[in-house]
């Protein structure tokens, strides 16, 4: 596929993955987890189509107004639903921009292994970090960055990040709120989801959060 079904985008971020990314909420979830932070990403066809090459060009544009951008992440969604078009945009980026890939998934890392499907194994081999198994409910936890529940785990499927492993336990996670002309509110990161609804509810217009 030479496309991308996405929810939103965000050009620079701090708080979904390692130093500062552009972070890409792909649309369309079929795992659906009981607490999601992210409902409305669920609708298969939902969300915006995006061409891959407009979405590199663009990544490629915010790197050149922000050379401090580190990488690119994949959540969503389920980045593995669209696993064969973002293999091919994640492999772009990593070659030609030096730039690293983390990818969300709801699916456990051996699932994922296990599966005979191509586009899976290629998300995988061009992912640096990747943040695997479900949202579950009754294990919520925010005490480790960038995840929501105990059973989930991080993957260092190569050198990039190996260093960040033992220094997980001291990264806080953080929120961000963003107020737009048009007075919309959106949020990204993991914070308590009644202090997110607090910290929207302040606001006016249309209103998104995201994890």
């Amino acid at each position: 596929m030479d496309f991308v079904r996405v929810s939103r985008i965000v050009e620079q971020t701090k708080v979904e993955g390692p130093g500062l990314r552009y972070v890409i909420w792909v649309q369309g979830c079929p795992i659906r987890c009981e607490g999601c932070f992210n409902p409305h990403t669920w609708d298969m066809n939902g969300g915006e189509i995006y061409a891959l090459e407009d979405l590199f060009q663009d990544i490629r544009s915010t790197l050149e107004r922000a050379p401090e951008l580190e990488g690119v992440t994949f959540l969503g969604g389920e980045p593995f639903s669209q696993a064969e078009a973002l293999s091919r945009l994640a492999g772009r980026i990593r070659r030609e921009l030096n730039l690293s890939v983390v990818t969300f998934s709801g699916y456990p890392y051996e699932h994922i292994k296990k599966a005979e499907d191509a586009g899976w194994q290629r998300l995988l081999d061009e992912t640096d970090l990747l943040i695997d198994g479900p949202y579950i409910k009754s294990q919520h936890d925010l005490s480790r960055p960038w995840i929501g529940s105990r059973n989930q785990q991080y993957r260092f499927l190569t050198e990039r990040y190996k260093h960040l492993e033992k220094q997980l336990p001291k990264i806080p996670n953080k929120l961000e709120i963003r107020l737009h002309p048009d007075g919309t509110i959106t949020a990204n990161g993991m914070a308590q989801t009644a202090d997110i609804e607090l910290l929207l509810r302040l606001g006016y217009g249309r209103k998104e959060a995201n994890a």
